[in-house]
């Protein structure tokens, strides 16, 4: 039996939606939000408003894209969390209204799961168990995958994620919103050795950032700004580089605890050019099979949770018309 799913994506700032055939990605349409950057951050109101303007084109892009209509879909699923809760409620109701009105299941997706199954879309698939690590803007988590709906979580930040890092140190060089892009961008001509920052030394596969921002802030709170503006691509190189060393020696050290060899990266950041290098390259050196999405499937899309709704449609994971957006989450 083939199964057509139509998923939605709204859990910041985002719009997105794409349909999906048998696993298979047909279209994954995604409008974003521009309005954010002239006040350095998401605003959570503006994102709720832009959400509802995008809403209704954009599941009528991916549709149009997909060659299918609504009278194939045959369930529809949508981000339940985490994330903004007003950015969360207008994808959450759109999703309920459809799935009442067609008289289809709906399937409720957890943002972060969906992350590390978006290493599932494409031919070139990870064997299991495999080890992923999901870096964003909101999170940070080395997570072990059994089976697509089998997912443990071995460690996680403590404090800020290394999206938030990025664009909080970003922001302490004067760059513009979003400013992770932009280290990632000046740092491909900058020497990573030029200056140290603090790299926070946590307990077992836990991280923290939090030091790291501090040890940027003091260091630069010592500086003209023509010096910053003079060393911008090696302080973007130094910092980026921080960043990276702290993510992948937890990372590798996951594979040793656990012997795995299967390895991936997820997560918005995982769209950074320095960290795909690098994770690359480590695993050539380790003997591991490394995985990494897409550039569109890397950061917050609807066709990783079309992917994951249809794991959860073969295993009959649906939800409730009662359900209601989470801004926090346990898997």
């Amino acid at each position: 039996m083939s199964v057509s799913i139509i998923a939605i994506e709204s859990s910041c700032d985002e719009t997105s939606a794409a349909v999906c055939t048998d696993g298979i990605i047909l279209s994954n349409y995604i409008a974003n939000q521009t309005v954010h950057a002239e006040y350095g951050g998401v605003v959570p109101e503006l994102a709720s408003r832009a959400h509802m303007q995008n809403i209704v084109p954009v599941v009528e892009a991916a549709l149009k894209k997909a060659q299918t209509q609504l009278s194939e879909i045959d369930a529809i699923a949508f981000t339940q969390a985490p994330g903004l809760l007003g950015s969360l409620l207008v994808g959450t109701q759109f999703a309920k209204s459809l799935a009442l009105g067609l008289n289809k299941p709906l399937i409720a997706v957890h943002h972060m799961q969906a992350h590390v199954l978006a290493n599932l879309i494409g031919e070139r698939k990870p064997d299991y168990p495999f080890l992923c690590l999901t870096v964003s803007g909101g999170h940070t988590q080395i997570v072990l995958a059994y089976s697509p709906l089998h997912l443990e979580v071995l460690g996680e930040t403590i404090d800020d994620a290394a999206g938030e890092a990025f664009d909080k140190t970003a922001k302490l060089l004067g760059l513009p919103y979003p400013g992770g892009p932009l280290v990632d961008k000046f740092a491909q001509t900058g020497n990573a050795s030029t200056f140290k920052f603090a790299e926070p030394q946590v307990p077992a596969l836990n991280y923290s950032f939090s030091g790291l921002k501090t040890s940027v802030l003091y260091f630069l709170q010592k500086q003209t700004p023509e010096f910053v503006a003079n060393h911008l691509n090696d302080l973007c190189a130094s910092i980026q580089a921080t960043i990276i060393k702290i993510l992948l020696q937890k990372l590798k050290l996951a594979a040793q605890q656990t012997g795995i060899r299967q390895l991936c990266i997820a997560g918005g950041v995982s769209a950074n050019k320095g960290l795909r290098a690098a994770f690359e390259a480590m695993g050539k050196e380790n003997g591991w099979d490394t995985f990494i999405p897409p550039f569109e499937y890397c950061t917050d899309n609807a066709g990783m949770i079309a992917i994951t709704a249809y794991y959860k449609f073969q295993a009959g994971q649906f939800a409730d018309l009662s359900i209601s957006p989470a801004a926090r989450a346990n898997w």
